[in-house]
């Protein structure tokens, strides 16, 4: 099967790629005191010089209290955190590549053997179902953080970066909003549907707009399921999911990035047995959408965790999708963990070399 596919350029707005391709953003969390440096910049450049279209940085956070999970996440606000992210960005530009960091802000998921001196905050006050973790949010607090992510997305554009991504998904503080077992406000950031519990995300998404201007490509990233629940589902049809999903992008969204834990899966099985979650979101918004979930791996990345390898699989179901566009992009990531070169390999039709759990211990 020709691989063509894969590397057509993309282009929106003032944004051009080579090839679909895209680094997902994976959490390495090492970055001592928060603060990128030389082993990042180097990390990157190395994907960038392996001809990875777009990488997305691991997820880097926002100025508010407790907005990190674990103590090696780098930060997105201050002079020294900016400045290393400025070397970030420059490195990458160096090898020829486009580079946007992923915004971050991790809600109450903060692992409980790190106990900074803030609270963590969330909607209602909870984790998980019935989980009680930290403060619930007032007016203040979300007027912050809301301001917190526009600031760090205009940053991202002074600091020479090509987009911005905001992390929606997998139970963190935006994700806790959407959903129904960690958001019971009564007020206006609540509700009983997934159109009113998407106001704070949506006012995210109108604030980092309004920052970055009408040019610079604004990416969001949203899961159905979360790392509290693994079955967890946000929208259950394509009417719910065209409620969640087309007003984020009627605000400025510009590509939505789905995240699936198997990107083969489809998302409404009854409906259409092969369309996966970013398939539907594409044909319900018209959006640009990227498609993310065990790309070029026998086990899905849950396994990572635990220690567990993976062996290369074939591309030929994800070069036929991209083939009859149902997505835009594709993301890869334990796959470039593991392989600065993968995507050079890919091309090349050479042998690829699957992912490597020891990898996760070090910037290679």
């Amino acid at each position: 099967m020709s691989l063509d596919p894969l590397f057509r350029p993309f282009t929106l707005k003032g944004l051009t790629l080579p090839n679909r391709i895209v680094m997902a953003p994976m959490t390495r969390g090492m970055a001592p005191e928060g603060i990128p440096g030389t082993p990042q910049a180097e990390y990157y450049r190395r994907r960038a010089e392996g001809e990875v279209g777009l990488i997305l940085t691991e997820g880097t956070v926002i100025a508010r209290p407790a907005s990190r999970n674990l103590p090696g996440i780098p930060l997105f606000h201050g002079k020294p955190a900016s400045d290393g992210w400025a070397d970030v960005a420059r490195a990458v530009h160096s090898a020829g590549g486009k580079i946007g960091p992923q915004i971050w802000h991790t809600g109450s998921t903060r692992a409980s053997e790190w106990e900074p001196d803030a609270p963590v905050e969330s909607p209602s006050g909870l984790v998980g179902p019935g989980e009680t973790r930290g403060k619930v949010m007032n007016d203040r607090d979300i007027a912050d953080a809301i301001a917190a992510f526009a600031k760090a997305a205009e940053n991202a554009k002074t600091l020479g970066f090509d987009v911005v991504e905001i992390h929606g998904a997998h139970g963190y503080l935006i994700d806790q909003f959407f959903w129904g077992e960690t958001n019971l406000r009564d007020d206006s950031f609540g509700g009983a549907t997934i159109k009113d519990r998407s106001r704070f995300a949506l006012e995210v998404v109108r604030a980092v707009r309004a920052a970055v201007g009408p040019d610079f490509p604004v990416l969001l990233r949203v899961s159905q399921w979360k790392q509290q629940d693994y079955t967890a589902r946000l929208a259950t049809t394509p009417d719910e999911m065209t409620d969640w999903l087309a007003p984020l992008v009627d605000a400025g969204v510009d590509i939505l990035h789905c995240s699936q834990r198997r990107f083969w899966e489809p998302e409404f099985a009854d409906l259409d047995p092969t369309l996966n979650f970013a398939g539907w979101a594409k044909k319900l918004t018209g959006a640009a959408t990227i498609s993310v979930g065990s790309v070029g791996l026998s086990s899905e990345f849950l396994a990572a965790f635990s220690g567990e390898s993976s062996d290369h699989s074939s591309l030929d179901d994800l070069v036929a999708r991209m083939e009859r566009e149902e997505f835009d992009l594709i993301a890869v990531g334990r796959a470039l963990i593991s392989d600065s070169e993968w995507v050079r390999n890919v091309r090349l039709g050479r042998d690829l070399r699957g992912f490597h759990a020891e990898d996760l211990k070090q910037l290679a």
